[in-house]
C-alpha cells in the first residue's frame, strides 16, 4: 500500500529495528501526529495467551485516568425507572424494542451499549449487529447491570472495555495526540498494570510479546515489553521512593 509525503515524513522519524522505552514511546507520538484533526492514540498489545482456550481469553473494563479526550455516545436499553435513571446519568440514547429495531436498520451512532437483565431478550436477537464491533452488552464488563446510572457515568467519565481479539492481540485507544506526554503515559501505564494483572494461571512463557503505539494517521511505534510495570514506566518515581 502506497503513503502519502506526509506519512513518510512521520515514518522516518522512527527507528524501525529498535525498541523504544514507554516514555520515549509517547514522546515520540507526539512528534509524529500531524493530521488536521486531533487523532486518537492507539495501543496494541501482543499477548502470548493461546485464545482457543476460554480461561485465556481477556476481557474487562478499565477506567482511564484521563478518560479518552472524547464525548463517549452511551446507548441502554431500558424502560420505566431504569430508563429514566440513565437518561439522568447521561444516556446519549435510551430505548427498548424500537431502539432494537432502529439498531437493526443499521443506526450505529454509539460507542457502548448497556442494558438492564430484563432486556437481554431483546438485545440478543442484535448480536449479529453489535457482536462484530465489540459493543453487545456483557455482564462481565458490567454493561448488563441493574445499576444503570452508575454504568452510564462511568463509561462517560472515560471507562474503556478491553479484549483480546484471534490473533492474541489487544487493541485500545488510550487517548488523543493533544493530550500531555505526562497524561497519555498515564493512560498506557493504566492499561499496561490492568493487562498485567489479568494474566491467566494457566498461561505459560512470555505473556506480553510486543507493544506497539501509533496515532490514527501516523506510523507504528515498537515499546520496550519489559517496561511493563509502574516502575518501569514511571523510574524516575520509583527512585524516589525510599527502599
Amino acid at each position: 500500500m502506497a503513503h502519502g509525503k506526509r506519512f513518510r515524513q512521520q515514518y522516518g522519524k522512527v527507528q524501525r529495528d529498535h525498541v523504544y522505552p514507554p516514555a520515549e514511546a509517547i514522546n515520540l507520538i507526539k512528534e509524529t501526529a500531524s493530521a488536521k484533526f486531533d487523532e486518537s492514540v492507539e495501543l496494541h498489545v501482543r499477548l502470548g495467551v493461546n485464545v482457543r482456550h476460554a480461561e485465556e481469553q481477556l476481557r474487562g473494563t478499565l477506567a482511564l485516568p484521563n478518560g479518552l479526550g472524547k464525548d463517549v455516545k452511551v446507548a441502554v436499553f431500558a424502560q420505566g425507572d431504569k430508563a429514566r435513571d440513565a437518561e439522568a446519568a447521561g444516556a446519549d440514547i435510551v430505548g427498548a424494542d424500537e431502539l432494537a429495531a432502529r439498531i437493526e436498520d443499521g443506526f450505529d451512532d454509539f460507542d457502548i451499549v448497556i442494558a438492564t437483565p430484563d432486556m437481554m431478550p431483546t438485545v440478543g436477537r442484535l448480536g449479529r449487529v453489535l457482536g462484530p464491533s465489540g459493543k453487545m452488552p456483557n455482564p462481565k464488563v458490567g454493561t448488563v447491570t441493574e445499576d444503570v446510572e452508575k454504568a452510564v457515568s462511568e463509561s462517560k467519565a472515560g471507562k474503556v472495555e478491553y479484549r483480546t481479539d484471534r490473533q492474541a492481540i489487544v487493541h485500545l485507544n488510550i487517548g488523543k495526540a493533544s493530550f500531555d506526554a505526562d497524561k497519555l503515559l498515564e493512560n498506557y501505564a493504566a492499561v499496561m498494570d490492568e493487562i498485567t494483572k489479568a494474566k491467566p494461571a494457566s498461561t505459560k512463557g512470555r505473556y506480553i510479546i510486543s507493544i506497539s503505539v501509533s496515532t490514527t494517521m501516523g506510523p507504528g511505534i515498537a515499546v520496550d515489553p519489559s517496561k511493563a510495570t509502574e516502575k518501569d514506566i514511571f523510574p524516575e518515581v520509583a527512585e524516589s521512593v525510599p527502599a
